[in-house]
């Protein structure tokens, strides 16, 4: 009988045997987080179509090209969110969160929709990790929030992965830089793809991202964003750099990093891994300094960064970090009969609530089938049950490891799981 439905292309399923490896990464990623005391917001799957054109950018390839946009029965115009900064901010706007001190710290995880083609590390779904804060315009916030980036990927033992930075400065200081570009890139107008010739007099920064091999290499001589920053944005980059030197984290000074959202002022940078082939950005952010105005609210300096999961994962495989297994089922007991089937119901339900893991037959197998999905399911020891059993009080826990048998009693569940305790702990000093 064939399937009447599958997965939507670009999308991908986080399957049982895979699931641990998002539930490690995602418990260091909150860990860190809370560390640097950032508390959790999560916003809704989708928003207001114009949240993103304001946020994002008009002009950008996202809003332009990659949107889930739907119209309402209402008729009301709904995106499905194509990244998670423009939902945190419009939440932080809505509900006041500046009234309660700043800065205001705040990390997400979040899936996202864009509309390209899938490929490795880039899905039509996929997963971010982000860090925002609002309220902080010092260069000091710049090195703490990549500290905290660096410091993830350090507890994630990938010690490769390289950071580099650039300032794109103000919108003041852009103005002489935009003027240049246009001038430079005018002389390129019979070659540039007709994304960027679209891009030439809306925003010709957006050139210097674009990913045509053609259009990398003209872009690759073009003014610099460096040599046109205003005295205020070189000041606060040279100060961004100094505290980086001072935490002793290295880092490349790179003028051809734009990032892709319109959002971005000042500091930007990117986390790079070239394990992973063309997909190599596994985080990028900056400082933002003037969405939550674009967003109707007052002027509040921000700034964040974004962590691909996928794409971490990818690199976390590559550089051959091994994600540890949980030990889920510390117990498995094998029942036959009815007798035996109720004692191991009670039993079980005794141990789960000490919070250890356990597990007894629902399905109705015999014994060497149940015994053979204990062993698939790593249990750390198992138990037999029958009617023997059940007559004297006392059975026979074995530890799967060693093959090591000690007798127990199961007619007091506090002595069974005193004596399970036990055998654990023997197990663990040897």
């Amino acid at each position: 009988m064939a399937l009447i439905a599958k997965k939507i292309k670009g999308t991908e399923d986080i399957l049982p045997r895979d699931s641990y490896k998002w539930q490690f990464i995602e418990k260091i990623l909150s860990d860190e987080a809370r560390v640097y005391g950032f508390s959790e917001i999560r916003t809704p799957v989708f928003e207001q179509t114009k949240l993103f054109q304001r946020g994002v950018g008009e002009g950008t390839d996202v809003v332009q090209k990659e949107m889930y946009t739907f119209e309402t029965k209402g008729g009301e115009s709904l995106t499905l969110r194509p990244e998670g900064t423009a939902g945190a901010a419009r939440a932080l706007l809505e509900h006041g969160l500046y009234n309660d001190g700043l800065p205001i710290k705040a990390h997400y995880f979040t899936t996202c929709y864009r509309y390209e083609k899938p490929q490795a590390g880039r899905q039509r779904e996929f997963h971010q990790f982000g860090m925002e804060v609002y309220g902080a315009n010092d260069p000091i916030s710049d090195a703490e929030l990549i500290c905290c980036a660096k410091s993830i990927f350090e507890r994630l033992q990938l010690f490769d992965v390289r950071l580099e930075i650039n300032s794109i400065g103000c919108p003041e200081c852009r103005k002489n830089y935009h003027a240049a570009l246009k001038e430079y890139f005018a002389q390129f107008t019979d070659t540039l793809c007709a994304t960027c010739m679209s891009r030439l007099e809306k925003n010709p920064m957006r050139i210097l991202d674009c990913k045509s091999p053609v259009c990398k290499e003209i872009a690759a001589n073009a003014p610099k964003i460096t040599d046109f920053l205003c005295e205020s944005c070189d000041e606060h980059f040279k100060k961004v750099q100094q505290y980086l030197t001072a935490a002793d984290i290295d880092f490349t000074v790179n003028p051809s990093i734009v990032r892709g959202l319109d959002y971005y002022t000042n500091t930007v940078f990117e986390f790079i891994s070239d394990s992973i082939g063309a997909q190599s950005t596994v985080c990028g952010g900056g400082r933002y300094n003037g969405l939550i105005e674009e967003l109707g609210g007052s002027a509040l300096p921000s700034l964040g960064f974004a962590i691909g999961l996928e794409r971490l994962l990818m690199v976390l495989e590559a550089e051959g970090v091994e994600i540890p297994k949980p030990e889920y089922d510390m117990l498995y007991i094998a029942a036959l009969g009815d007798k035996a089937q109720l004692k191991a119901f009670e039993l079980v339900r005794e141990v789960r609530e000490t919070g250890l893991g356990a597990q007894f037959d629902i399905v109705g197998r015999g014994l060497k089938a149940q015994m053979k999905y204990a062993n698939k399911i790593g249990a750390k020891f198992s138990l037999v049950l029958g009617d023997n059993e059940i007559e004297n009080g006392k059975a026979i826990l074995k530890n799967m490891e060693n093959g090591e048998q000690t007798e127990v009693s199961i007619n007091d569940a506090h002595i069974f799981i005193e004596n399970l305790l036990s055998a654990d702990l023997a197990s663990e000093m040897n």
